[in-house]
Formats: C-alpha cells, sequence, structure tokens
C-alpha cells in the first residue's frame, strides 16, 4: 500500500481514500507521521463516534475530528477537547472498517497542542494528567491520595469528593504514604523530557 501526500493526493490501492488539496495538507501530513495513522482512508461511516462510550460529552465526534484534519483546520483541532476527553480505549478502532487508530490520532494532537502552546480544551484533564507525570516523577510510581489531593488545590475544590475518598481510605484503596521504587534515577531519566513538555 503506498501513499502520496507530498503532492496533494493520496492514492491507496484496493481502499478508499480522501483526497486533500495542497493547501490544506500541511496539517494532515504532520499528523500522519506522528501518529502513524493514514487519516485520508477514513470514508466518515461514523462507526466511530457511533461507537464511543464518550461521545455525548465530546465537541467533536471522533470522524468529525478526522475531518478537521483532513481539511487543515489546525487550531480547531488543536484547542479541541475530543483529544483531552478520548481515554484510549480503542473501541472506535475495533469497530472502524479501515481500521484506524483513533487513540494514536488524539494522543498526537494533544502533544501538537502542548508542543506548540495552544490552549488545551479540556485544562483540568491535562491537570490531572501533569500530577499523575509528577507523582510518577518523584516516587517512580503513583501515589493515588497525593495525585488527588494536589489536584483538588489546583481546582480549588477540596470537599466534593470526600465521602468517596473515605471510603476508599476505609477499604484500604488508597495508600497514606507514597512507595518509592528502587531505581529511581533510571525511572526519571526515562521521563525527562515528558515532564518539561507537562510543565510548559
Amino acid at each position: 500500500m503506498k501513499s502520496d501526500i507530498n503532492n496533494g493526493i493520496i492514492a491507496e490501492s484496493n481502499e478508499i481514500a480522501v483526497s486533500l488539496p495542497r493547501q490544506t495538507n500541511l496539517f494532515a501530513k504532520e499528523v500522519i507521521e506522528r501518529s502513524g495513522v493514514n487519516v485520508s482512508l477514513c470514508w466518515h461511516c461514523m462507526s466511530c463516534s457511533s461507537g464511543c462510550p464518550f461521545a455525548d460529552v465530546m465537541d467533536f465526534l471522533p470522524n468529525h475530528v478526522i475531518r478537521l484534519i483532513q481539511l487543515g483546520f489546525k487550531e480547531e483541532a488543536l484547542k479541541a477537547a475530543s483529544p483531552w476527553i478520548c481515554v484510549g480505549c480503542n473501541t472506535c478502532s475495533m469497530q472502524c472498517p479501515q481500521a484506524i487508530d483513533m487513540s494514536k490520532v488524539m494522543d498526537a494532537l494533544g502533544e501538537m497542542a502542548l508542543e506548540e502552546g495552544v490552549r488545551v480544551g479540556e485544562p483540568d484533564i491535562l491537570n490531572f494528567h501533569s500530577q499523575v507525570v509528577d507523582s510518577i516523577y518523584r516516587y517512580g510510581r503513583t501515589h493515588k491520595l497525593e495525585i488527588m489531593m494536589r489536584y483538588k488545590l489546583l481546582k480549588r475544590d477540596l470537599f466534593s469528593d470526600m465521602n468517596l475518598g473515605i471510603k476508599m481510605l476505609a477499604k484500604r484503596k488508597l495508600d497514606l504514604r507514597p512507595s518509592r521504587v528502587k531505581n529511581l534515577g533510571a525511572v526519571r531519566s526515562l521521563m525527562e523530557k515528558y515532564v518539561k513538555r507537562f510543565k510548559k
């Protein structure tokens, strides 16, 4: 299977593809290169959108996100909330007749938004992710109680989930003290660039 996205034309053997105009395909090309997913193969049957368990809370349905990419609407795609709401469950990919890995596309859009300093569509989700990354960087694994406490302090919302937190503590689902891995330096060296990305 061969593709040519440099000339504004995408030709796929034995598969239906969307032809992208030369002036709008630069954004699509970058997403394809980053994600390794050829979004031009999407024919908008909406199998992904109809199967997504979080479609009701997305601002753009999964196939609409692909359409934004295909048409070169970079700003709209990077500012969308959908890439942050996506949990990567791959329900959409399993239902897609073209086997498009939508979670990889969403991840690529999130990475591009962070790198370009775009205000993300769901800052609370990004803040939660940053607390998870920070916890792994400090301890080598997650300390869930501290993650939630730090996240709640950022939101200035300390009491809305207190009953749930007490129940989890009572059932020993939350550790009061963090545990650390033995080789913390190795974990930190792996995570260095990701921590810098979240700290921007």
